[in-house]
């Protein structure tokens, strides 16, 4: 059977803290491969200067490119609409039976799970995997394979701010994410002339 992770989230933009965590668990837990999944409609509201869902994937693609066992998923982008983790793995274990599912979250989801949507259905669907995320307790009642993995105070928010004020994202984001968030004016970057 074939070990699949996903780690999902709205990756506006993806950062290296996205790409150590799917690395880590790959290795930690023997998986096949890691999956970048980026959800279509984020379940807040966007600033104008967000990239689009199609930019947040293409952002992925650049940041996983020549990584061996990580790789950009489409799947909830080409579905389209807001992104419940129950319909995603629903459809994905239908179009993948003979795949075992091991969904990737951080400590800060790990403390939002008892609201998750179909929580319990879902948990007899997929395996999670927890990393721990400062300032969260991630623990939980429902039941979950934690990993430890270097933490880092990384958010795509810091991220996207450094843009905004023109301030340096080197060496927070890979060089092919960075140049494409140049390269479309994405988050407000004061050097866009389109």
């Amino acid at each position: 059977m074939k070990k699949v992770g996903l780690l999902g989230g709205t990756f506006n933009p993806p950062h290296l803290g996205h790409l150590i965590i799917a690395n880590e668990v790959k290795h930690a837990l023997g998986l096949d491969e890691v999956r970048l999944m980026p959800t279509s409609i984020p379940p807040h509201k966007s600033n104008p200067s967000d990239a689009t869902p199609e930019q947040r994937l293409r952002m992925v693609e650049l940041a996983v490119e020549g990584t061996s066992g990580l790789f950009a998923s489409a799947f909830e982008v080409e579905q389209g609409g807001v992104s419940y983790t129950y319909e995603t793995m629903k459809r994905l274990k239908e179009q993948e039976p003979e795949s075992a599912f091991y969904f990737i979250i951080g400590g800060d989801m790990i403390d939002m799970l008892p609201k998750w949507y179909k929580i319990e259905e879902l948990v007899k669907m997929l395996e999670f995997v927890g990393v721990g995320r400062p300032g969260t307790s991630g623990k939980t009642v429902f039941p979950i394979t934690m990993v430890q993995i270097p933490e880092i105070e990384l958010s795509s928010t810091l991220v996207r701010k450094r843009v905004e004020s023109n301030g340096t994202i080197r060496f927070l984001v890979p060089e092919k994410v960075e140049n494409f968030i140049r390269l479309e004016g994405l988050y407000g970057n004061p050097t866009n002339t389109k």
